[in-house]
């Protein structure tokens, strides 16, 4: 196997431990937004993405700028916030259970 093939191969693999992860937290973001629904809150909260956005530039070591670690949260928070709205919109449609 060349050497590109490994490089490849590798990040094959870690591609498929990033879909698992964004979807583990895709799937807390939806029971955020069950709770939010809950409490009456909106999905889009800029203090808590701020501060998103300062944890991972505080963890970035590169090679990524911080630039593009920015815009790739960017994306990540709207689809996350996507998946929130989502789920405040089932469960406002949920009647509540009978306990």
């Amino acid at each position: 196997m060349s050497s590109i093939n490994i490089w490849r191969k590798k990040i094959d693999e870690l591609d498929a431990e990033l879909v698992k992860l964004l979807n583990e937290r895709a799937k807390f973001a939806e029971e955020i937004g069950k709770l939010k629904s809950q409490l009456g809150l909106d999905a889009y909260s800029p203090e808590r993405e701020e501060e998103i956005m300062e944890n991972v530039a505080k963890k970035n070591s590169g090679p990524l700028s911080l630039q593009a670690i920015r815009r790739l949260y960017e994306r990540i928070i709207d689809e996350s916030r996507s998946v929130e709205r989502s789920a405040m919109n089932k469960n406002r449609n949920t009647p509540p259970s009978k306990s």
